[in-house]
């Protein structure tokens, strides 16, 4: 891949999309390929067979996905697994038909076992039973990887699979009840601090660990993989340090400037205990993530204040 090669960002509006976009403009590639909703629904796969043989991308980044925290995971599963199916299934086929160079699908860390040993390293995948209140979307993302492979065996396809840890950064969904913790809790704060609120509630007990990705970290690890990885084995991408989750509620507290009292909902789900990436293989091959959670939290929230009006929540 070279700076004038059609490389085509299958979601480029999301959270990693727009960061993998950002990157690329930034490194000076000059043949990017963004396509709006409205011209092109991933889900329609007469329309993304129209639309690959029209513009023949070279390279694809498949980050497009329907994705949102345990509620709404729990709470739409028809949408989550049929939707996801639909867009890397459509994308997947029609880089095949065209004859894409190379495909690069991103997962994400929910495809391991709950129970998985910590470090979850990549061959834990399909070695024992999901995490209930999001198994369709792992189900959905797991297809997705085999998928790759089995156009790989078959057709000799240079498509690769990279599984990302938790994200967050700007153009994140806020949504309260939509979206993943991190960003849920950054609206949360920061609409306690304007209504002046005593308190806030929080799902759960906070014992569960997180790691957290900045999204323009993502970004240089995908770069990076798609320059340089060429297996046919899923390669997890992380920071290599957790957090509890009680410990990142009372970051962005910090950060938002909300001064009230943090209470906690035990009736809640608290969702898989610990989710930490063995990241080994990437590190070895000489990737390093460079933002710090302090640091991306402060820069995050920051955009969110600045944006807030025009924000997905």
């Amino acid at each position: 891949m070279n700076k004038t090669s059609k490389i085509f960002i299958a979601g480029h509006h999301g959270l990693a999309g727009s960061a993998i976009l950002r990157l690329l403009r930034k490194e000076g590639y000059t043949n990017i390929l963004i396509e709006d909703k409205n011209n092109l629904n991933l889900k329609e796969k007469q329309n993304v067979e129209q639309w690959f043989e029209k513009n023949k991308p070279e390279y694809v980044f498949l980050a497009a996905a329907k994705v949102g925290g345990i509620y709404a995971n729990d709470a739409h599963p028809a949408e989550f697994i049929y939707d996801n199916l639909e867009i890397q299934n459509n994308v997947i086929h029609s880089s095949y038909l065209n004859r894409v160079k190379k495909l690069l699908f991103m997962g994400s860390i929910c495809i391991y076992p709950k129970f998985a040993s910590e470090p979850v390293n990549e061959n834990s995948l399909l070695c024992g039973e999901l995490e209930p209140t999001n198994e369709w979307y792992a189900i959905a993302k797991i297809a997705g990887i085999k998928m790759c492979q089995a156009y790989r065996k078959q057709y000799g396809c240079n498509f690769i699979s990279a599984m990302p840890c938790n994200l967050y950064g700007i153009n994140d969904n806020f949504h309260s009840m939509n979206s993943h913790v991190l960003p849920a809790l950054i609206k949360r704060f920061h609409e306690a601090k304007l209504n002046n609120l005593s308190s806030v509630t929080c799902w759960g007990t906070g014992s569960p660990r997180r790691e957290f990705l900045n999204s323009d970290d993502l970004a240089t690890a995908l770069l990076f993989l798609m320059l340089n990885y060429d297996e046919k084995e899923i390669i997890n991408v992380g920071y290599g340090e957790d957090v509890t989750i009680k410990d990142l509620t009372e970051s962005i507290k910090k950060v938002s400037g909300y001064t009230g009292e943090i209470l906690w909902d035990s009736s809640k789900p608290n969702g898989t205990p610990k989710r930490l990436l063995d990241v080994k293989k990437l590190f070895n091959l000489g990737w390093r993530p460079k933002i710090k959670l302090q640091d991306g939290l402060e820069t995050t929230y920051k955009w969110f204040q600045e944006n807030y009006n025009n924000i997905r929540k």
